[in-house]
C-alpha cells in the first residue's frame, strides 16, 4: 500500500493527496490499532507524526513528478517505523519492558544503493553494539527494532537492505551483541528440501551450514535472505535458527558454521527460473592472455553482474538473472548493448528463458551424485546445456531449458529424498542454549 501511495501521487493533485484511497486505509489501521491495544498517548502521537511525514513525502513525490528510488525506500520505512512503536507500547502496557529503536538510529549504516544496500560492517558492527548492549546488573528490557532499513553512508536518508532484509537486520544484530543464536520465524518449517509449490512431498531440512544456506538463498530459496548469513560468518560461532510462527513445536533448521556431513549426500535442490544464458566464443586462436579479463571488464563497465561461470582458455558460459541486472527485470536494450560490446571480442550467443538447476550438497561425493544426476536426466529426456561447481563447495549448478526446470527437481526429487537410496543429514542434537536476538517487527502496512 505505501509504494502504491507513491505511484498514485504521481497522477494526483497535491490538494488529493490527503484522501488517496490507500493512505486513508494505512491511517485508519494504524490509528485503530493504537485504540484497540491502548498504546501509550506518548506512541500515539508519534504514529500521527509519522503519518503526517508520510503524507508530506507524497505531496513532494506529486509535485516533483519522481518516484526515485531514495523516495521509494523512504516510503515503504514508514510501515516499520509505526508497527515497531505500536508493538513496543504494547508489551509495555502488559508488563512487559521494551524499548523501540529505528535501526538507522543506531547505526546501520549502509552504501547508498537505495533499494538494495549493502551494509558497511566496520562502522555498523561497534555502532550497533554500543546502541543496543545491556548493562550487566541493569534493567532488563526486550528491545525492538526496525527490519530491513539502514542510513546511506553518503547521504544519511533511509535505505533498505532489499527483499527480506528483516533477516539480515536480525543477524547483524546478533553478529553485533555477540549471541549465541539468532532465531528467525517465518511460516514454514524451516528449511525444506525443495520449493513445495513445485514439489509436494518436501522434506524439513534440520541442519544446514553457513556455506549450503547462503547458496540456497542466493539461488532463489526465499526462506532467508541472500546476505543474512554474512554476519554470522563473520561471528564464526554464531547460529541461525529458522523457525514456524504457526507451528511452534516444529524442529526448524538451524544454520552452524559446520555440521556432521557423514550420511549427507544432497541437502535440498532449488530452481531459479527466467535465467539467460550468454555462450561467448574468443575470435582469436588459442593462447591469447586477457581473454577473460577483457570480457569480465565489459560486465563490469555495465553493471551486470553474473550467477554461474563455466570457462576453458577461449570460450565461457555463463547465466545472468535479470532481476539482479536491470531495474525492469526484463532482458532487452541493456543486453542488446552488452551483447554488442561483447562482439568485438568475440562471438556471442544468448538464450533466453532458461533454469538453474542448484543442487545443494556434499561435492565430497560428487561422483555419485552426478551419476545420479545425470541418470535421471536421461531417463527424463532433459538436456544440461551447461554445468558449474560452486568455488562454496556445496553447490553444483545445472542449467536447463526453463520449461523443464520443474520437472527436473521433481525427478532428482524423487531420486535423492523419496527413494529407498536417499539419504537425509543427521541431527547431532546439540544446541547452544539459544540466546533471544533482536525480531524485526512485522509492518502493518503491506510494503
Amino acid at each position: 500500500m505505501l509504494l502504491e501511495c507513491g505511484e498514485l501521487a504521481l497522477c494526483t493533485s497535491i490538494d488529493k493527496i490527503p484522501s488517496l484511497k490507500p493512505l486513508e486505509t494505512i491511517r485508519d489501521l494504524h490509528l485503530s490499532t493504537c485504540q484497540v491495544l491502548g498504546v501509550e498517548p506518548a506512541v500515539q502521537a508519534e504514529v500521527e507524526q509519522l503519518l503526517s511525514n508520510l503524507q508530506q513525502l507524497l505531496i513532494g513525490i506529486s509535485i516533483m513528478q519522481d518516484l526515485t528510488n531514495r523516495a521509494r525506500d523512504s516510503l515503504v520505512s514508514f510501515g516499520e517505523r509505526m508497527s515497531t512503536r505500536i508493538f513496543a507500547s504494547y508489551l509495555r502496557q502488559h508488563g512487559v519492558p521494551a524499548q523501540q529503536f529505528d535501526a538507522p538510529e543506531i547505526g546501520v549504516t549502509t552504501t547508498d544503493d537505495f533499494g538494495n544496500a549493502d551494509i558497511i560492517y566496520e562502522q555498523t558492527l561497534p555502532a550497533v553494539r554500543a546502541a543496543l548492549r545491556q548493562q550487566p546488573g541493569g534493567p532488563r528490557q526486550v528491545q525492538v527494532v526496525t527490519g530491513f532499513l539502514g542510513k546511506a553512508m553518503l547521504s544519511s536518508a533511509i535505505t533498505t537492505l532489499g527483499r527480506g532484509g528483516s533477516d539480515l537486520t536480525a543477524t547483524l544484530i546478533g553478529a553485533a551483541l555477540e549471541l549465541k543464536e539468532v532465531q528467525v520465524w517465518k511460516d514454514v518449517d524451516g528449511v525444506l528440501t525443495s520449493d513445495p509449490r513445485m514439489v509436494p512431498n518436501t522434506l524439513p531440512v534440520t541442519e544446514l551450514t553457513y556455506d549450503e544456506a547462503t547458496e540456497l538463498a542466493f539461488f532463489g530459496a526465499q526462506v532467508l535472505h541472500p546476505l543474512a548469513m554474512q554476519p554470522a560468518i563473520r561471528s564464526e560461532s554464531m547460529d541461525v535458527r529458522v523457525k514456524n510462527s504457526y507451528n511452534r513445536q516444529a524442529a526448524g533448521t538451524i544454520i552452524s558454521k559446520s555440521r556432521d556431513m557423514r550420511c549427507s549426500l544432497v541437502t535440498s535442490l532449488v530452481v531459479k527460473n527466467n535465467v539467460t544464458l550468454v555462450d561467448i566464443v574468443s575470435s582469436r586462436m588459442l593462447g591469447q592472455y586477457g581473454f577473460l579479463a577483457n570480457v569480465f571488464e565489459v560486465f563490469r563497465a555495465n553493471q551486470v553482474s553474473v550467477d554461474v561461470v563455466a570457462t576453458s582458455e577461449v570460450s565461457l558460459s555463463l547465466s545472468l538473472d535479470p532481476k539482479k541486472s536491470w531495474s525492469d527485470g526484463e532482458v532487452g536494450e541493456e543486453l542488446n548493448r552488452l551483447v554488442y560490446e561483447l562482439e568485438k571480442i568475440a562471438s556471442v550467443r544468448v538464450r533466453s528463458n532458461m533454469a538453474i538447476l542448484s543442487i545443494i550438497c556434499n561435492v565430497q561425493k560428487t561422483s555419485e551424485i552426478l551419476m545420479r544426476t545425470f541418470k535421471v536426466l536421461l531417463q527424463e529426456g532433459i538436456n544440461v546445456s551447461m554445468m558449474s561447481q560452486g568455488a562454496s563447495k556445496v553447490n553444483i549448478s545445472l542449467v536447463v531449458d526453463g520449461s523443464e526446470g520443474q520437472r527436473a527437481v521433481k525427478a532428482l526429487h524423487k531420486e535423492f529424498f523419496e527413494g529407498p537410496n536417499s539419504c537425509m543429514p543427521l541431527r547431532n542434537g546439540s544446541s547452544n542454549g539459544a540466546a533471544v536476538a533482536a525480531v524485526a517487527a512485522t509492518t502493518l502496512a503491506a510494503r
